[in-house]
């Protein structure tokens, strides 16, 4: 499989989750699955930024990376959006258009 390009639109991000996952044969992964999996690396990436803001961890617990965690939740997002069918982009922009409308204070 290619690389993804530097500066890769968020469509083909999601595209390149598609390839990579049939590459890797994750994509037979169920859709409840990869629910859990996503709510485990949000764990994960709050851990980090406790570690990152001081907080105590476990000494014997691994060192996370924020960027890597971020990255992990990122791609199980995309693989759960891509078992629905979902257009991230479109459904970003419906969103903040609706967002727009909000009071926010």
């Amino acid at each position: 499989m290619e690389p993804l390009s530097l500066g890769a639109s968020l469509p083909r991000i999601q595209d390149y989750v598609r390839q990579m996952e049939a590459e890797r044969g994750l994509d037979a992964q169920d859709l409840s699955s990869q629910c859990l999996k996503l709510g485990e690396e949000v764990g994960e990436l709050y851990r980090a930024v406790r570690k990152l803001q001081g907080h105590p961890q476990d000494p014997a617990g691994r060192i996370a990376d924020i960027g890597d965690e971020a990255a992990d939740a990122l791609i199980l997002l995309m693989s759960i959006a891509n078992r629905c069918d979902i257009d991230l982009e479109a459904a970003f922009r419906a969103k903040e258009a609706r967002n727009e409308t909000r009071a926010w204070i």
